[in-house]
C-alpha cells in the first residue's frame, strides 16, 4: 500500500480498530526467578489455566470481590461475555485476581498470555499513577500502567519457561490512586507449555497449496455478491492438521453484528466461532489430515460492499472488493498465524494459491479482477466474467461502469487502466503509460512478470493512496505511486511475507524498487534520520505501527528504502542488482523472512554486515 498523507478519512474506522492498537513493551521482570528443578520427565504439551476466558463461573479463580469476574456493562470481553474488570473506581482501590498453576515437568517452553484492555480518565503522558502487575510465584512479570491505555483489547505474551515443574500463584494485582478511574480489563488468560523432549513445533507452512473455485452473482449496482466458495489444500506439515482457518478479513470494515463477510453451511468440517474480531473461523476437519493428504473445505458465500472509497468499499457507482474472498489462514513453527487486521498497512499472510472465479453481473458494468479474465454471456443483461489466477496470494475484483483503455508494455504485457467518473482521459493515457513502463523496469531487475494481464483501477478519491493484489491494483493519478503498487507484484506478490509481523519486508523493498524505476538514487536520504525512541526499528511489526502510525511510514517506507539504498552503496550496484534478482528467484512464491534476507546480503560480500544491520535498525 502507498501511503499518503490524507488520514482523516480513515478516523472513521479506528472505533473498531481494537485489536489492531498495542502499547510498548511491559516493564521487565527486576527480580530472577528461582531455579527450576531438573527434571528427566518428558513434557507434556498443555493450556494449564482453568476457565481463563472466565465463562465458566469463578472457579478456580480467587477474587479480591465477586465484581472482578463479571459481564456487566461498561466494558466487553475479548471473547465470549464475561472477563475480569481490575479497578475501574475512581478512588483509591486494589483488585487481585489469582489461581494455582502447575507447569508441566521437562517442559522448555511455557508462555503466559492475556489479552488486556486498559482505559482510563487520567490525562497524564508522564506519571503512571494507576498500575496492573502480573506475577508469577513471587516474581513480577510485567507491570503496566494509565500510560498504556489503549482503545481495546491487546494481547500480551510473557516467558514463564523458568517455572517448569513448579506449581505457582498466577496472579494479576491493579491498585488505583485517590482520583481519576483506570479500569484494567482482562480475558482469555492462557499458560501454554512445550518443548523439552518433544519435537519442536514443525516450521513448514502449512495448509499448502491452496486452490480456491469462487462462483458469486451481484445485485444490479455490485455491491451485493452471493454464491459458493471451495477450499482444496494439501497438509505439508509432519504434525497431523486437525483444523484450519478462514480469514475473512473484511469483517472489520463492519461488526460481529452485522458482518459485510458472511460464511453459512460449511460442508468437509465443522465451523466452530468466529474470533480476532469476527475475521477468522475455525473450521474442525472430520478427521486429523496426515502430512501430504488433502482436503477441501465448501461453504455459502456472502459480501456486501459499505460504502466508501476503501479498498473494501464502493464509490457511488464503483465497487472495490479487496480481501473479500476467504483465504486460508497460514500455520508453522510459531502456530496460526491470526493477527488483527490493520487499517494502516496489512495484515495479510498467505501462501500462493490457484484461483478460478466466475463473477455473474449486469452487463453495464465492468469487472476488472486478478488473474487472466474471459467474458461470456449471461442470462438477460448479464454478463459472466471468469477470471483464473495462478500462484496468487489473494484475489481481488472491482465493479463499475469503468472507463476502460488498454495497451501492451514493451516486454509484452497486457494492460488494463479502468477509471472512475471524473478521472481524465489525458490522466489515465498517463496512468497507462506510467503502468507499461513500471511493470517493465521491475520485470528487468527481478524477473519475468508471471500474472498475465495486469489490472490498474484509478480513483482519486481513495484515502489510502494505493493498494496492491496480485495482478490488481488500485491507484490515485500518481507516477510514484502507482509504480510502487506494481512494485508490490514482486514484493509481496511472487515473493511473499508475513506483512503483519515483517511490514518491511514488502513497503521498504516496493519503495526502494521505486525509487530505481523512476531514476532515484536516494543520496543522503539516510542523513536526515531520527529516531523517535530506543524501541523503534525498520523491521517492527504493525503491531508496533498501529500503536505509533504516525512514524510508519517515516520509518517502513523511508528509512526502510534509505537502509537498502545504504546496502547498495556498500555492496556496489551490481552486487545489490545480482542480490536482489538472485533473491527474488530462489523465493519466487515463497516466503521472505528478514533472517534469510540478511544471510543472502552476508553471503554476496565478503564485509561483515553486523554493524550495518545494528546502524539501521534491522534486528531478526
Amino acid at each position: 500500500m502507498r501511503k499518503t498523507p490524507h488520514r482523516s478519512i480513515a478516523l472513521r474506522v479506528l472505533a473498531v480498530a481494537a485489536l489492531a492498537a498495542v502499547s510498548l513493551p511491559a516493564t521487565p521482570a527486576a527480580a530472577a526467578p528461582p531455579a527450576a528443578p531438573s527434571a528427566a520427565a518428558a513434557c507434556t504439551p498443555a493450556q494449564v489455566v482453568t476457565n481463563g476466558g472466565f465463562e465458566s463461573g469463578t472457579s478456580p479463580w480467587t477474587q479480591s470481590s465477586t465484581s472482578v469476574i463479571t459481564s456487566r456493562s461498561g466494558q466487553s470481553a475479548h471473547g465470549g461475555s464475561s472477563f475480569a474488570w481490575l479497578d475501574g473506581t475512581g478512588g483509591t482501590h486494589t483488585d487481585t485476581l489469582s489461581q494455582s498453576v502447575t507447569i508441566p515437568s521437562g517442559c522448555s517452553t511455557a508462555s503466559l498470555s492475556f489479552w488486556l484492555h486498559i482505559d482510563t480518565a487520567e490525562t497524564t503522558s508522564s506519571i503512571a499513577y494507576d498500575k496492573l502487575t502480573a506475577k508469577i510465584g513471587g516474581t513480577t512479570l510485567a507491570t503496566y500502567s494509565n500510560l498504556d491505555k489503549n482503545t481495546g483489547y491487546v494481547k500480551k505474551t510473557l516467558d514463564v519457561s523458568a517455572f517448569a515443574g513448579q506449581t505457582v500463584s498466577l496472579a494479576f494485582t491493579g491498585t488505583e490512586d485517590s482520583s481519576l478511574q483506570s479500569s484494567f480489563v482482562l480475558d482469555d488468560i492462557a499458560l501454554d507449555t512445550s518443548g523439552g523432549s518433544t519435537p519442536p513445533a514443525d516450521s513448514t507452512r502449512t495448509p499448502a497449496a491452496p486452490s480456491y473455485t469462487v462462483s458469486l452473482s451481484s445485485n444490479t449496482s455490485g455491491t451485493v455478491w452471493t454464491g459458493h466458495e471451495s477450499a482444496t489444500f494439501t497438509n505439508a506439515s509432519a504434525t497431523a492438521l486437525s483444523e484450519v482457518y478462514l480469514r475473512l478479513w473484511d469483517n472489520y470494515h463492519g461488526t460481529c453484528d452485522a458482518m459485510p463477510i458472511t460464511v453459512t453451511n460449511v460442508t468437509g468440517g465443522t465451523a466452530g466461532s468466529l474470533s480476532v474480531g469476527c475475521t477468522a473461523l475455525q473450521i474442525t476437519l472430520p478427521a486429523p489430515l496426515a502430512q501430504g493428504q488433502s482436503a477441501t473445505v465448501g461453504f455459502d458465500l456472502g459480501i456486501t460492499v459499505p460504502s466508501g472509497a476503501d479498498r473494501f468499499g464502493h464509490d457511488g457507482a464503483f465497487s472495490f472488493i479487496g480481501n473479500a474472498l476467504p483465504v486460508l489462514a497460514v500455520k508453522d513453527g510459531a502456530g496460526w498465524h491470526l493477527d488483527p487486521y490493520t487499517n494502516n498497512g496489512e495484515s495479510f499472510y498467505s501462501l500462493a494459491a490457484d484461483f478460478k472465479v466466475t463473477l455473474d453481473h449486469p452487463s453495464n458494468l465492468l469487472v476488472p479482477a486478478t488473474g487472466t479474465s474471459t467474458d461470456t454471456p449471461g442470462s438477460s443483461g448479464r454478463t459472466v466474467t471468469t477470471a483464473t489466477a495462478s500462484k496468487v496470494r489473494d484475489f481481488a475484483w472491482a465493479a463499475g461502469p469503468f472507463t476502460k483503455i488498454s495497451g501492451t508494455s514493451t516486454a509484452g504485457t497486457a494492460i488494463n487502466v479502468y477509471s472512475v467518473s471524473g478521472i481524465s482521459s489525458s490522466d489515465a493515457q498517463s496512468m497507462l503509460s506510467t503502468a507499461k513502463s513500471a511493470v517493465d523496469a521491475h520485470a528487468g531487475r527481478f524477473g519475468a512478470y508471471p500474472y498475465g494481464e495486469l489490472d490498474a483501477v484509478i480513483d482519486n478519491n481513495y484515502w489510502f493512496g494505493g493498494m496492491e493484489y496480485p495482478g490488481f491494483v488500485l491507484d490515485l493519478v500518481s507516477t510514484t505511486a502507482l509504480t510502487h503498487e506494481i512494485g508490490h507484484q514482486w514484493w509481496y506478490g511472487i515473493v511473499g511475507d508475513d506483512e503483519y509481523t515483517s511490514p518491511w519486508l514488502d513497503e521498504a523493498f516496493t519503495d526502494y524498487a521505486t525509487d530505481l524505476a523512476l531514476g532515484k538514487t536516494g543520496t543522503n536520504c539516510w542523513n536526515s534520520v531520527s529516531w523517535a525512541s530506543s524501541a523503534e526499528k525498520i523491521t517492527n511489526s504493525m503491531a508496533y505501527w498501529d500503536a505509533h502510525s504516525s512514524r510508519y511510514s517515516t520509518v517502513v517506507y523511508g528509512y526502510g528504502k534509505c537502509a537498502l539504498h545504504d546496502l547498495r552503496r556498500m555492496l556496489g550496484d551490481t552486487a545489490m542488482t545480482n542480490l536482489l534478482k538472485n533473491y527474488a528467484s530462489s523465493h519466487w512464491y515463497g516466503v521472505s523472512t528478514t533472517a534469510e534476507f540478511k544471510a543472502a546480503a552476508q553471503a554476496a560480500t565478503t564485509t561483515d554486515l553486523t554493524s550495518f544491520w545494528s546502524t539501521h535498525r534491522i534486528d531478526g
